[in-house]
């Protein structure tokens, strides 16, 4: 059990949260008191913080091994996941293996044993092949996002995965998604479900976009004019499709970043950061991005493709209106276009001709140090500030990587900061900086 309220409320301090919502308070109740819990609510309902708060605060700070074990679909959910545990500031090391990165970077990491290990099922079982940590002291189990890790064909991994650890007491199931069937190999008994996902109402809209031509092009530029400088994701089944678009946005002047499997794992690392700091407001993806990335205010969501199947247009749906805050999913398709029986008759967006968009104003910068060089946010920070000579309203996100890190600022300073800064010292670390 958490040892006493102060710690909680440090933590939440540090995060910047007042209050824990309704479904974070029941689940820290029931993940305390029960040894099986699932976990059902919206994306973006802050899911992670209630499974990570109460299983963080039972670890034994006295045990240099691997506790915590953290199973989820995709790299981008186990780097979100590895961020959020970080910024709680809890002491606990922690470490995110997933297929993309160096086996020995992660075998590195595992020599000085983090308590909380995340990562993707295939990299975890691989490493459970070659016994490269102790399972021993593996008490608590999370599958976050677990019928997408079964959907996506990683039953034979989790299956592998739950052998290898012989002293679990707990394992918490997490789903966004209604009327899941929890496998036998989890081998569950006495479950306690905490079922939020009907809870609130939600201020999404869905509307439509018609486009007078079957090439939807024209009608996708004109609309993303119209809509002004939002964030915003286009969701696309196919990454040809996502090649196209992404060759006429820029030809037409419009920046965007594009998120689908077969990137190399830096490109899709790089894209999701610059949605996040606002050096893109767009990102073209497949549904990739539609379920386990959390990136908060979201504007809006255009299907320039229809998805097959009714979850995924929910999930794709939830990418915006989170979290109480308002947005609209729009349906681009042809006149003469067959919708889906599952999209309803929706009110229609007209769309009036605007000048171009206002472009962003951050640009992102990288310099050569991280976490392994002990340098900090506020290392960073300061050196822009003091050596740098910006203000704080030039100042975006940093984003803290483990031998780099990732910087928004204003567009107008990042010459000069490249002149400043480049070849000087952070942390007794001498570092280069570029845009990215």
């Amino acid at each position: 059990m958490i040892s006493n309220q102060k710690n909680q409320r440090q933590i939440l301090d540090k995060l910047r949260i007042d209050t824990l919502n309704e479904m974070q308070e029941a689940s820290q109740l029931a993940i305390h008191a029960s040894k099986e819990i699932v976990l059902l609510s919206p994306t973006g309902t802050g899911k992670t913080l209630a499974f990570l708060l109460p299983t963080i605060a039972e670890l034994n700070p006295d045990i240099q091994e691997v506790q915590l074990l953290i199973v989820v679909p995709s790299r981008e959910l186990a780097i979100q996941i590895e961020q959020v545990a970080r910024n709680m500031g809890t002491g606990y090391k922690i470490h995110a293996a997933y297929g993309g990165q160096s086996f020995n970077t992660d075998r590195q990491a595992l020599k000085h044993r983090p308590t909380v290990l995340i990562g993707t099922p295939g990299r975890l079982a691989d490493h459970l092949r070659r016994a490269t940590f102790s399972t021993e002291d593996i008490k608590t189990l999370v599958l976050d996002e677990f019928d997408k890790s079964l959907e996506v064909g990683f039953e034979g991994e989790m299956t592998e995965i739950l052998n290898y650890l012989p002293s679990l007491t707990k394992k918490i199931l997490t789903s966004a998604t209604q009327g899941i069937t929890i496998p036998p190999f989890v081998g569950l008994e006495n479950t306690v479900t905490v079922d939020y996902l009907h809870e609130g109402s939600s201020k999404l809209e869905i509307k439509a976009l018609i486009s007078p031509e079957k090439d939807k092009l024209i009608t996708l530029e004109k609309a993303l004019r119209h809509l002004g400088n939002q964030s915003g994701i286009i969701f696309c089944n196919f990454k040809d499709t996502i090649a196209r678009i992404s060759d006429y946005l820029w030809d037409a002047g419009i920046a965007h970043g594009c998120f689908y499997g077969g990137m190399e794992q830096r490109d899709r690392e790089l894209s999701l950061l610059k949605f996040r700091n606002g050096t893109h407001q767009l990102l073209l993806a497949t549904d990739l991005a539609a379920r386990g990335i959390d990136i908060p205010n979201i504007k809006f969501i255009i299907h320039y493709h229809l998805p097959l199947r009714l979850e995924e247009f929910t999930h794709r749906n939830g990418r915006t209106a989170r979290m109480d805050r308002e947005g609209t999913a729009y349906v681009l398709h042809w006149r003469n276009e067959r919708l889906p029986h599952f999209i309803e008759a929706m009110e229609e967006e007209y769309i009036l001709d605007k000048d171009p968009s206002p472009l962003s104003i951050w640009q992102t910068l990288q310099i050569t140090g991280g976490r392994k060089d002990k340098i900090s946010k506020g290392d960073i920070a300061g050196l822009f500030f003091k050596q740098g000579g910006i203000t704080k309203e030039q100042l975006g996100i940093i984003e803290l990587k483990q031998d780099s890190a990732f910087i928004a600022v204003h567009k107008t300073e990042t010459t000069h900061l490249i002149k400043k800064l480049d070849n000087s010292r952070l942390k007794k670390k001498k570092i280069r900086i570029q845009t990215v």
